[in-house]
């Protein structure tokens, strides 16, 4: 079961890999800046000792740190660590989808996409690439505003986002399945 599981894993890395390596005609590069809209500055942190205990989700970097009694986001988006030794040791993933009604802290980014195809693509492609060119800081590292607008992203037609994405999700079920 263990070698399943680690081949099925293999088998979604390698397909990963080949989707954003192996550009066909039609993609272009561009950076995230130019595809999504940043949300950073709704983002509000609440110290432990201030936070009143509730049902909404309260995010931080690697994901959902809390639960609260208040939301300020009720939507789809994407939200992407800022900081943390996560940024470079990748035990969980660096993006990650927040829907419903949330509240996010200042040590994730927030960005909103036009749809959830792409959405959905940007956080495969950015969960199966190095960020450490864009990291700084040694001790505690971190992924500012500025570098994550010019991370590069490789964008194609919406019908192949569409394409790759399905593949990706079904590969992501049967993983997870395993």
């Amino acid at each position: 079961a263990e070698k399943n599981l680690k081949n099925a894993r293999e088998l979604f890395e390698s397909y990963l890999q080949e989707v954003f390596s192996q550009r066909c005609e039609g993609w272009v590069e561009t950076n995230l800046a130019s595809i999504a809209e940043n949300l950073d500055s709704r983002r509000v942190p609440i110290t432990k000792s201030e936070r009143i205990e509730g049902e909404y989700p309260y995010y931080g970097a690697s994901g959902i740190v809390d639960y609260v009694s208040d939301f300020l986001f009720d939507e789809e988006l994407l939200l992407i660590s800022e900081d943390g030794a996560n940024l470079l040791a990748r035990k969980y993933p660096i993006a990650f989808a927040a829907s419903g009604k949330y509240w996010v802290n200042n040590h994730a980014h927030v960005l909103r996409f036009k749809n959830s195809k792409e959405q959905k693509f940007i956080e495969y492609y950015l969960n199966s690439i190095s960020l450490a060119p864009f990291v700084s800081g040694m001790a505690q590292p971190k992924l500012n505003q500025k570098s994550l607008n010019n991370i590069p992203v490789p964008m194609a037609r919406p019908n192949i986002i569409d394409e790759v994405v399905e593949k990706l999700n079904v590969l992501a079920v049967k993983v997870e399945k395993l």
